[in-house]
């Protein structure tokens, strides 16, 4: 796997037609990969992504994450071949436990194992087997399989998890693992030792699979407003992610805080619970030239691919200009 990729993530709030002038943007500066987020409330990833794919020509693309408790596998490995086909080979899918399930009245009672089940019955439907499938959770029946040509039977997967447990569970399937909602070089490197420490029973090569680390984004001139938007942002995910990472302690009374005000939606308030310190480990945020040393920090952490989430600037097209022509040059990026 390739060293060192930078990509950037998009959160799928926009018009249909922005993704494309957007990912094409950000192939033309040089980045790596685009991603958009599928999470609860917004739209699904699969519409945007074609969009992305009929709008670029080399950046890897792919939804990070999709869970598989509300998109079952077989929509997960149909959706994924008809984006690797229009992308011409370029797709990756990602899977996660996901977050605010809840809201919909689910309550997955063995995630580990559903995870694991829905990699082994995506990969099994894209390789077009028409052999039954066991699995408590996934199964399935055998004598059909996808009913049309699948042009690549091998697109590369990721997880998204915090979980060891997860982890080792689904390391056998994956090509990366993504450390969501974290700018942590600590995390960076509390993951990349969990890989190495389970890929040989997993059958794997420690350098099979890589390390993503990636959070919300906003790069600016004015660091402080940059700073100010991004507690905001992160006031969303903070309250989740908080809880995941043991790298971090965050005192008892700040996180019961952060989550009152943002189980209420006062992002407002929540945002007023995170200092520069906590904001720096869970968010990138500040001049072009502070996030490019973020950026660089997880990369010696053991991160294969940092991504840079939405909103990205103080503007979307702000963000986005500063990432290609002031981050990326810093980090060694260069267009084609």
């Amino acid at each position: 796997m390739a060293s060192r990729q930078l990509s950037i993530a998009f959160q799928t709030d926009k018009p249909l037609a922005a993704y494309g002038p957007l990912a094409a943007q950000a192939e033309s500066y040089g980045f790596d990969g685009v991603t958009v987020y599928n999470d609860m409330l917004y739209q699904p990833a699969w519409l945007p992504l074609l969009e992305i794919a009929r709008a670029t020509h080399r950046v890897r693309i792919g939804p990070a994450a999709v869970n598989p408790f509300t998109c079952h596998p077989i929509n997960l490995a149909a959706n994924a071949a008809l984006i690797d086909e229009a992308s011409n080979g370029r797709a990756y899918l990602g899977l996660v436990r996901g977050g605010w399930l809840d809201f919909v009245g689910l309550h997955p009672t063995a995630p580990v194992t559903a995870l694991a089940e829905a990699f082994a019955c995506a990969r099994h439907l894209l390789r077009q087997s028409k052999e039954p499938l066991t699995g408590s959770i996934f199964p399935l029946a055998g004598g059909d399989s996808l009913r049309w040509t699948i042009q690549n039977p091998e697109i590369p997967f990721l997880l998204g998890t915090w979980g060891e447990k997860t982890l080792a569970a689904c390391l056998s399937s994956i090509s990366e693992v993504k450390v969501g909602g974290s700018a942590n070089p600590d995390a960076a490197a509390w993951m990349r030792g969990l890989i190495d420490r389970h890929a040989a029973g997993a059958g794997r090569r420690n350098e099979d699979v890589g390390v993503v680390v990636g959070a919300v984004c906003v790069v600016d001139e004015d660091a402080a407003a940059a700073r100010a938007l991004a507690r905001r942002e992160v006031a969303l995910y903070l309250p989740i992610v908080a809880a995941l990472d043991p790298t971090v302690t965050i005192d008892p009374e700040r996180l019961a805080g952060m989550k009152a005000a943002a189980a209420r939606y006062d992002f407002d308030a929540a945002a007023r619970f995170i200092s520069d310190e906590l904001l720096a480990r869970f968010a990138f945020a500040g001049s072009p030239e502070s996030v490019a040393e973020q950026a660089s920090a997880l990369f010696e952490a053991g991160a294969s691919r940092v991504e840079f989430g939405t909103p990205h600037g103080l503007t979307a097209e702000s963000g986005l200009r500063l990432l290609g022509e002031r981050v990326l040059p810093l980090l060694g990026g260069q267009p084609d």
